[in-house]
């Protein structure tokens, strides 16, 4: 699909594909964090698809299991067909099945890049983003920024980013307090028709910054199964956050599937960011060849109808307490 929209990636420069594809799907079974086992001809059939298909970067973590030896295995020899992202401060070889914290000293975030270089087989990756939301006060602690810069002069990486832990940090705090020091070349953003708070708190920052913007959980629970959608609307309700007399608590988002211009749900969502001012870069992550396609298609669809836009602004505008997890 060569004619797949593309964004420039803030002041990256770099020119991808408005579609990414998250690598995480490819961690498999975690126990206690739930998955779908994934086969080595599973993951190599998506990963050649991915490319195959036009798509320009992914994105992975050493937390995603064996995401990046899987990456440096099935499709380090076709390198120069994509933009690399992966995460630092994670910990190295954590014990199976736990959870340790992660870690953002110097020592540590050089030695997960260099992890990660030896397993996706390659001299560089193109963006290195602290993982999990770490605080202003810890990186500063650290000197972890100044890490990071040491390893971009050495061409180990090219550019700076951060991911927010968007299920624990749905009003964006993290990134309100660490875009004014604009030490990121690209953030990584939740952001979503339930939750379209990042509109006003993160990417007016993001845009006057030339900061690029990766945006996660475009379709998550909520807006794939109808019964989670029912419970988090629910809870909006309770809270005040969703006008109870303008919405269906039943059927909440009934009003788009009932519309012949738009196919689906989850198309829908994927239409509501990728035509978001802001939003640069839409993350997707399947292990299945045909959920990808039809992800693909509904990135190339139209900005959805001005009636829709108001509706959805009137309904979930002011939510900033839900991640449609």
């Amino acid at each position: 699909m060569s004619d797949l929209p593309t964004s420039v990636l803030g002041r990256t420069g770099a020119t991808v594909t408005k579609l990414a594809y998250g690598a995480m799907e490819l961690r498999g079974r975690v126990p206690g964090r739930g998955g779908r086992e994934v086969s080595a001809d599973q993951a190599k059939a998506i990963l050649n698809a991915v490319l195959d298909s036009g798509i320009s970067l992914i994105d992975t973590s050493p937390d995603y299991g064996a995401s990046e030896e899987l990456i440096g295995e099935f499709i380090s020899h076709r390198r120069s067909e994509f933009f690399l992202s992966s995460k630092c401060g994670c910990p190295i070889n954590p014990p199976p099945g736990e959870r340790p914290p992660h870690v953002f000293t110097r020592e540590n975030v050089r030695a997960g890049v260099e992890q990660s270089l030896r397993r996706m087989k390659t001299d560089h990756i193109d963006l290195v983003q602290f993982h999990i939301s770490p605080s202003r006060a810890e990186l500063e602690a650290n000197d972890s920024v100044a890490e990071l810069v040491a390893l971009r002069d050495e061409g180990k990486i090219r550019f700076v980013g951060a991911t927010e832990q968007f299920g624990g940090d749905t009003a964006h705090k993290m990134l309100t307090r660490a875009l004014p020091d604009d030490h990121f070349d690209v953030i990584m953003v939740g952001f979503n028709l339930l939750n379209p708070s990042a509109r006003t708190r993160v990417f007016p920052e993001t845009l006057k910054h030339a900061v690029g913007t990766l945006i996660m959980f475009a379709v998550r629970r909520s807006l794939s199964q109808p019964g989670a959608l029912q419970e988090v609307v629910a809870g909006l309700i309770e809270r005040g956050e969703v006008d109870a007399g303008k919405i269906d608590a039943a059927d909440p988002l009934g009003f788009l599937r009932d519309r012949s211009d738009v196919g689906s749900l989850t198309e829908a969502a994927y239409r509501f960011c990728r035509h978001e001012p802001g939003a640069e870069v839409i993350l997707t992550g399947t292990g299945n060849v045909e959920h990808l396609e039809a992800n693909l298609a509904a990135i190339q669809g139209p900005p959805l109808a001005p009636e829709i836009g108001e509706r959805l602004r009137g309904l979930f505008g002011a939510v900033d307490s839900v991640s449609g997890n």
